[in-house]
């Protein structure tokens, strides 16, 4: 029966078996192929936007672009080493506080919801300009490509929702084969344009650096936005910024990449790098080299189509690599809508864990473990998004610039802020340090800030639309983020930055009910202040090949155990496994969690390693236990185990970094030496004169120990191995 937490009563003895949101781990490949269905879409709508408004010149402005998405793709890298959970959210918040951490999620959340919005209406545009194109060769009327779009934008938005409610894997299978498919049209692209090139005339882009009345907005009655080098170039850069668009995703993403997190981060990075800086400027310099100015602004909203209309070779070809651009185009910018829906649900779960939000919002799907009410939210406002701006691309574009410049600045600025104020070691750095004594002065960072504040800064007086739809949203969505916190610290007594687990309780366990393979490891957790023993299994398994299962006990004591029902699951032990889940997530592992209620601690974990069929148990050396005594309650509470099949368990001992005491729960019968058989056979005869079995051998040995063991306890037996040599002499 499954419930919610924080509250869980069962009858004693009953198991729970906990999972929480989003603990699905994949590969590099797969990260990439998410930002990348964001970021790399872009190539379809971004050069006609960036021509608007700087002109030809445009192509060399989203070259520069391109080339420093790799700096801020390094700051994110750093703040996801540093994990603090939850991407800008919590980096801003540890370097400045919440205000400026809800500040900066509301200019993020804009960016999301903007996201698929613009990305699928220009998928639709692209689909219904192959339409109109096939009705009219046809001689039949033309559908209206802007109603046509909108309705287009809104389907693929609803499919992307129907995926992320299923779950994130399922999201990002479809987000790998969508990358597959445009890495095929990237290399035709790239072969038949330099073909066209060997038969055609023509230039390179102009360098010349000449902005538009409409790129100056509030500044076209000023004379420095035309005549200083630097304003030019910062402005041309602010109004190509939107190339970069997806990078904020790599952040959201970076919780689920699985381990080795630091190799596989980097390894994802230069692929989304390389990946866009040859889509994305290839279709900006082709686009101005091909297809000639007098018809270009034509094709200011499917700039690749244009391309493909003015290659050279035969019709019919043309006319299926058309075809083969638009399902492409179709499938990458409709799966831009996906990485929106999963980058906002990971963070509005972050302000839901922080007490911002509800937690009614991230409550997990009975069946799929998904946040769901939080998709449903994203989902309906970017499709009210879709309507209220009638599927115009420019105008989203330019609102949707806001959010990115914005939520990068703080960022970074997040990070520079921490490298002073949080001096703990960190596993990698923005490159470009400058040591002086003890002082760091980080340049590449600074440097990195200096140049996103100026775009920032430019793009805030010289894109009108981006600024008044921006700051309205932001200050709307900030207030409503201050509002909610407020009423919840009043009216709600749930704990902060705990995560939400779905509890199912069972009367009894078994690997079928936690969801583990046999030979598991068992890592008991008491305390959440060290849990430096589970991150010793979680560094040196492989759970794909061995589960790792983290449980507690929750120890039930007074008069009225076994009395009714019990609080087996609480704020403590949603304490426990939101840290454990946390360590799991910085190493990219799967856990499994179990919490069982029991009055002997040392009964309950023997009992979940023997049903479990574990081969090690993973312990913390005690405060209050010698590690010798630890070993000796666990052995004794599995001889107990009254299954007389029971296979041997491995118990480890952690402190101080290492393995202090290894110590076997049953070890194996010994081999008895001849002599001792010998004297065994001996006394079997003499009891037994008759010829008639009246004492085994087995009793024999049973009634030897049993008067050892009396000795023992009565304290008339000592033991040395000089005693045993000089016995054996004599």
């Amino acid at each position: 029966m499954p419930t919610e937490t924080p509250l869980l009563k069962t009858p004693r003895g009953q198991i729970a078996v906990a999972t929480t949101v989003m603990l699905t781990f994949i590969s590099f490949w797969r990260a990439a192929a998410i930002v990348l269905n964001d970021m790399a879409s872009s190539a379809y709508y971004v050069p006609g936007i960036a021509e608007q408004a700087v002109g030809r010149a445009a192509p060399w402005f989203i070259l520069g672009v391109m080339l420093f998405s790799y700096a801020v793709r390094l700051v994110y890298l750093e703040s996801t080493m540093m994990f603090v959970r939850g991407g800008l959210y919590r980096v801003v918040k540890s370097a400045m506080g919440g205000t400026l951490a809800k500040l900066s999620v509301a200019a993020l959340m804009f960016d999301f919801i903007l996201t698929g919005p613009i990305s699928t209406v220009s998928a639709g545009i692209y689909v219904m300009g192959m339409v109109n194109q096939i009705l009219l060769h046809f001689n039949l009327h033309i559908l209206p490509a802007d109603w046509g779009a909108q309705i287009i934008a809104c389907c693929i938005i609803f499919y992307f929702w129907r995926q992320n409610i299923l779950g994130m894997e399922e999201s990002s299978s479809k987000a790998m084969r969508i990358m597959q498919i445009t890495s095929v049209l990237v290399v035709l692209l790239l072969l038949w344009c330099f073909y066209t090139l060997l038969q055609i005339n023509w230039n390179f882009p102009p360098t010349d650096l000449h902005l538009t009345p409409h790129a100056l907005g509030w500044l076209k009655d000023f004379d420095f936005p035309q005549t200083m080098t630097a304003a030019i170039v910062v402005i041309g850069l602010g109004h190509s910024f939107l190339a970069m668009s997806g990078q904020e995703t790599f952040a959201q993403v970076s919780r689920e990449i699985a381990y080795p997190k630091l190799k596989n981060l980097k390894r994802a990075g230069l692929i989304i790098f390389f990946f866009c800086l040859i889509f994305t400027t290839s279709v900006a310099f082709f686009g101005n080299m091909i297809i000639p100015d007098s018809v270009r602004p034509q094709y200011y909203d499917n700039m690749l189509s244009g391309i493909v209309v003015h290659l050279i070779g035969p019709e019919p070809l043309k006319m299926v690599f058309q075809a083969f651009v638009v399902i492409v185009g179709f499938l990458i910018l409709s799966g831009a809508s996906n990485t929106a829906l999963i980058g906002s649900n990971a963070l509005m779960s972050r302000l839901s864990e922080d007490g911002v939000v509800a937690d009614w919002f991230r409550k997990p799907h009975k069946r799929f473990g998904t946040s769901y009410r939080i998709i449903h939210c994203i989902a309906i406002l970017q499709i009210i998004t879709i309507l209220l701006s009638r599927g115009n691309v420019y105008l989203l574009g330019e609102a949707y610039a806001f959010g990115v410049v914005w939520s990068f600045f703080f960022q970074t600025l997040a990070v520079t802020v921490l490298r002073y104020k949080d001096k703990s070691p960190r596993e990698w750095k923005f490159p470009l340090n400058l040591h002086l004594g003890k002082l760091e002065i980080p340049i590449g960072l600074l440097t990195t800030l200096l140049i996103l504040f100026s775009i920032a800064m430019a793009n805030l007086f010289t894109k009108q639309v981006a600024t008044l739809s921006g700051l309205a949203f932001t200050v709307i969505l900030f207030i409503v983020f201050l509002t909610s916190e407020k009423w919840l610290k009043k009216r709600v007594a749930t704990p902060i930055g705990l995560d939400r687990f779905q509890v199912e309780e069972n009367p009894e366990i078994s690997r079928a009910t936690v969801g583990c393979k046999p030979h598991s490891i068992l890592v008991p957790i008491i305390e959440s202040k060290d849990l430096s023993h589970l991150n010793a299994v979680l560094e040196t398994v492989s759970t794909k090949k061995q589960d790792v299962v983290v449980m507690t006990t929750r120890l039930l004591k007074g008069p009225t155990v076994g009395q009714g029902e019990e609080e087996i699951f609480s704020s403590q032990e949603q304490n426990l496994f939101t840290k454990a889940v946390n360590l799991a997530e910085k190493h990219g592992k799967t856990i499994r969690l179990v919490v069982a209620a029991s009055n002997d601690t040392f009964f309950s974990i023997a009992q979940t390693a023997f049903k479990l069929d574990c081969e090690s148990i993973v312990l913390r050396v005690s405060a209050k236990m010698a590690p010798m005594q630890q070993a000796k309650a666990l052995s004794e509470a599995w001889d107990k185990l009254p299954n007389p099949n029971k296979k041997d368990v491995l118990v480890k001992i952690w402190r101080d970094g290492q393995y202090i005491l290894l110590w076997r729960a049953l070890p194996p019968l010994p081999e008895i030496p001849r002599e001792t058989l010998r004297a065994i056979n001996y006394l079997y005869r003499e009891l037994n004169p008759e010829g008639t079995e009246t004492i085994s051998r087995a009793e024999i040995i049973e009634m030897s120990v049993e008067r050892f063991l009396k000795e023992y306890q009565a304290g008339q037996f000592t033991w040395s191995k000089e005693k045993k040599k000089t016995e054996e002499g004599r």
